[in-house]
């Protein structure tokens, strides 16, 4: 199946109030890509998720995926709807609900779904995250920052989404937990078939699970490159202005 578009960005524009974040964004992921979106701070990388997931409007411009076949536009969806239709949007930190325990979250994330359905998913995501199993009954906020950052991603996983959003899943995670996360987003895509877009700062980490990589700068795609023909004087070049 990799060869086929599954999310199309055409020359998206995107706002904070006066001030315009992404000025004409344009790329493609493919079915079964991990893509990589990194750049500087201040690029645009989590504005430009925000805008795919819905939380966004964009300003100008357009967002597709396409399922069944089917080109559809999300921009009339709201990001509930979005969810629906197989998108996946985790925040950068990982947000759970600490009072709640940790079946409970997973509740909260499966609002609305058939009850086999939601057991059927939870099962898979205990044999994929086993310390959900372990801490099953354990305050979300009782948690070491790894393990609320697996129970994050299992909840936004929850639904099956063939497209998953990642906003810097390794953020603020000791090394350990670092590998653990990123090996996890490689097992997502290579055993289970989900496409993934990540914004991710251990860069040398992220290009060695990607395919591609997206080099955002200002608010504008200033490259594409196959990730393994990404090299240190690019990224200087990048964030430092060095040729």
């Amino acid at each position: 199946m990799w060869g086929c578009d599954v999310l199309r960005i055409e020359n998206v524009h995107a706002s904070y109030g006066k001030k315009e974040v992404l000025h004409g964004v344009s790329f493609d992921v493919k079915r079964g890509e991990i893509v990589s979106l990194i750049g500087p701070n201040g690029a645009g990388k989590s504005t430009l998720l925000k805008v795919i997931a819905g939380l966004l409007p964009a300003r100008e411009g357009r967002v597709w995926i396409v399922k069944n076949g089917k080109e559809k536009d999300l921009s009339r969806l709201s990001s509930w709807e979005r969810i629906e239709e197989g998108i996946g949007y985790f925040l950068q930190g990982g947000k759970v609900f600490p009072n709640l325990r940790v079946y409970e979250n997973l509740e909260v994330a499966g609002t609305g779904m058939d009850k086999e359905k939601m057991e059927k998913n939870v099962e898979w995501l205990c044999g994929l995250f086993p310390v959900i199993k372990e801490k099953w009954n354990d305050r979300a906020g009782l948690l070491s920052g790894g393990e609320r950052q697996m129970l994050s991603l299992a909840m936004v996983l929850l639904r099956r989404p063939s497209l998953v959003l990642l906003d810097e899943p390794s953020a603020g995670l000791a090394p350990r937990y670092v590998k653990e996360m990123l090996e996890k987003v490689r097992e997502l895509n290579e055993q289970e078939g989900i496409t993934i877009l990540v914004v991710e700062q251990n860069i040398r980490e992220i290009l060695g699970i990607s395919r591609r990589t997206v080099f955002l700068q200002g608010g504008r795609v200033v490259d594409v490159k196959n990730s393994k023909d990404v090299t240190l004087e690019i990224l200087e070049e990048l964030f430092f202005g060095k040729k």
